[in-house]
């Protein structure tokens, strides 16, 4: 059983979400594998104290890149859930991705 504070992984930043953040206002986490739209929905609405309008869940899949050094070594990126939070017209920004102030 998975409960509200553990739905939420982290916050996932990177330029995309970031243009995400500040033009659309959707915000990108990474969440529990056995987190859905509904607990995420409700985990950002009680911990952000935010209206949600749409929650979009994607599985990244797993990379494989190559060592710089040596050409045989390759390192696997382990796979992981992400969550795409849209707030509804009127909500307040979220903290965690305004930056340094």
């Amino acid at each position: 059983m998975i409960n509200l504070y553990n739905v939420l992984v982290r916050p996932l930043v990177t330029e995309k979400s970031s243009y995400q953040s500040s033009k659309l206002g959707q915000y990108s986490f990474v969440v529990a594998n056995e987190a859905t739209r509904t607990m995420v929905k409700d985990a950002v609405e009680t911990l952000f104290d935010v209206t949600v309008a749409r929650v979009n869940i994607l599985n990244a899949p797993a990379k494989r890149s190559r060592r710089t050094k040596s050409r045989r070594l390759l390192v696997r990126r382990s796979a992981f859930k992400k969550a795409i939070v849209t707030l509804a017209e009127g909500s307040k920004p979220l903290e965690i991705f305004e930056g340094v102030q």
